[in-house]
């Protein structure tokens, strides 16, 4: 059982998981910017910790100062919520290091799932069938030109590292490549600390059937599925 959990996330995640621990019997710690400095997450909480100015990359993007936080609460866990450091598996590399419990998957799994090119390569090398775009990310717009020419529009950009729609853009011509891949990169950078982005062939009104498989260390594995179709 963990002392103290530090929640490394704001608003509705964060109470959420603050409530989640409370029930647990396990203490909590909250987290925020200068700009959340009133947030409901605080006062659910039992301590809170200010992180530094408004910009994520200051604050919830910040590793060094998170893990300054545990330390300075004696948080022996901390909690990613979703976004933000959530996949990002340097971060759990570093709680690694700090032997601080990092809830969720370990730095390798992250790695190799978090980023989305990366999960593209390794079911195409598994003969996964994907869909048609681009093995790596690029900053330069005439790769993208080519790119979207050989798959055809639609095309749709996304955040490498991103989840939740963040640094994601559709493309239906030309015309919209430059801004937005410029708006795409801007996005991610600012959410993720990531600017990665890469394209692929965009899906109109696709169907897919999802599964999700989530297991402990303890070797307890659950898997659900469910059918969804995607808004126009």
């Amino acid at each position: 059982m963990f002392r103290k959990i530090l929640v490394a996330n704001r608003g509705e995640i964060a109470c959420r998981i603050i409530q989640a621990v409370r029930e647990m019997g396990i203490p909590s710690v909250a987290v925020c910017s200068e700009a959340d400095s009133r947030s409901l997450h605080l006062l659910k909480a039992d301590e809170a910790v200010m992180l530094g100015p408004p910009p994520p990359l200051e604050s919830y993007l910040n590793i060094d100062r998170i893990i300054e936080a545990a330390r300075e609460t004696g948080s022996d866990a901390i909690h990613p919520g979703y976004g933000f450091l959530s996949e990002n598996w340097r971060f759990a590399a570093r709680c690694e290091q700090e032997c601080i419990a990092f809830i969720g998957s370990g730095s390798e799994s992250i790695r190799s799932m978090g980023n989305k090119i990366e999960a593209r390569e390794m079911m195409r090398a598994s003969g996964v069938p994907v869909i048609p775009g681009m093995s790596g990310a690029a900053a330069d717009l005439e790769l993208f030109r080519r790119e979207a020419d050989s798959v055809g529009y639609p095309v749709l950009l996304k955040a490498a590292a991103g989840g939740g729609g963040k640094g994601m853009r559709v493309v239906r011509e030309e015309a919209e490549l430059r801004d937005a891949l410029e708006g795409a990169m801007r996005e991610s950078r600012s959410a993720f600390g990531d600017d990665s982005v890469y394209l692929e062939k965009y899906l109109e009104q696709p169907r897919h059937i999802e599964f999700q498989v989530s297991a402990r260390s303890s070797g307890a594995i659950r898997r659900s599925s469910r059918r969804r179709r995607r808004p126009p």
